[in-house]
């Protein structure tokens, strides 16, 4: 079947989607981009060039794009503070939705925007794409069989030399709360989604060297408990000397009774439990970690959870990040930021909680 779809963003990270994410839908006749949106008219060409759309039907305002054009979804990669007015006007005219990250810029706009899609009736899944990355779908497909035994903690990293003013987009200098927003949002949420399980408690430590020219925190030390039991450590910084594990260079240890699984820079070791090796003293010897095998398949990301959307659109089974479901990785985010200000751990479901209490269902 094919779907008709107006993209909302074309400029910035939607530019990716314009070239990389829909061009193979719209090359295989499953996706019809029927409009496009963005308030920088220059911006508009990527979609005329890659997706096809027609130069009449390229708009500078959503509203007025959903109005005067039939679709069955639109697609949003605006700012999160614009999210919610997109979603609004989209269930307005009866459009399911697929956004990139995250929900909305509070946890209380994507309570909202979740109740609102669900008495809608309609659809709306968020991209957490680094969930989806080849590297991290194969360590969770091992975590998830019996092989490793059960998982006892996670360690995480993603730490990176950009202390200077534009080296991570000027604009994020000037945001607060800046690693947790922009970063956290993708590490935290693959951290939890390998522990198998809702997070109980988080404590977040966040700051800010001297040396680092942001408005915001952007170094981070956060302890993680699970309800069933596992822990993790992520480690988070944007001012260090060097860049050990940046964006699509991500490291994640995982703990298991049987083997312990490194993930570094895309690749994947396996270190086997031996019972005679057992010690205190000394470290690896060379040659003893067994590179492990990356899955493979056709599509990763933001391909591939678009492909998710079009068989959930389909009656297909519903997308993992649908929006009710990845409001954890909202509350995940709130909880740490909220921490780092009490310096006091929070219980992420009691916060949830909160807001969906504060979100009246007529809003």
């Amino acid at each position: 079947m094919s779907y008709r779809a107006i993209q909302v963003g074309t400029g910035g990270q939607g530019e990716n989607w314009c070239t990389e994410f829909l061009a193979p839908y719209v090359e295989d006749g499953t996706i019809d981009v029927v409009a496009a949106v963005d308030v920088d008219e220059s911006q508009h060409e990527t979609a005329v060039e890659h997706l096809g759309v027609d130069p009449d039907r390229c708009y500078t305002e959503f509203e007025t794009a959903f109005a005067e054009v039939d679709a069955d979804f639109c697609t949003i990669v605006v700012p999160p503070w614009v999210h919610e007015d997109v979603v609004d006007a989209a269930i307005e005219h009866d459009l399911h939705v697929l956004s990139e990250k995250p929900i909305a810029e509070t946890l209380e706009a994507s309570v909202r925007i979740a109740d609102k899609i669900e008495r809608a009736g309609l659809k709306m899944g968020v991209t957490m794409s680094h969930r989806f990355d080849r590297d991290k779908t194969t360590l969770r497909r091992r975590l998830r069989s019996a092989a490793s035994g059960p998982l006892d903690y996670l360690v995480g990293r993603f730490t990176c030399n950009a202390r200077s003013y534009g080296t991570w987009g000027a604009f994020r200098h000037e945001m607060e709360d800046v690693l947790m927003i922009e970063g956290a949002v993708h590490q935290l949420d693959f951290m939890a989604d390998m522990a198998g399980s809702r997070c109980e408690t988080i404590y977040a430590d966040t700051w800010t060297p001297e040396w680092a020219e942001y408005e915001g925190d952007v170094q981070a030390l956060v302890q993680l408990r699970f309800e069933n039991g596992v822990r993790a450590t992520w480690e988070g910084a944007k001012s260090n000397a060097v860049t050990l594990n940046g964006w699509k260079s991500d490291y994640l240890r995982a703990e298991c009774r049987d083997e312990t699984l490194v993930l570094d820079d895309r690749e994947i070791t396996r270190y086997p439990y031996e019972a005679d090796a057992e010690g205190v003293m000394g470290g690896l010897e060379d040659g003893v970690g067994e590179p492990f095998p990356l899955d493979s398949r056709e599509a990763w990301g933001n391909t591939w959870l678009v492909d998710q959307f079009l068989e959930w659109l389909d009656g297909g089974a519903e997308m993992e990040t649908n929006v009710t479901d990845n409001l954890q990785s909202m509350a995940l985010i709130e909880a740490a930021m909220r921490s780092s200000r009490t310096d006091e751990p929070v219980r992420v479901q009691d916060l949830l909680a909160e807001a969906r209490e504060s979100v009246s269902p007529t809003q």
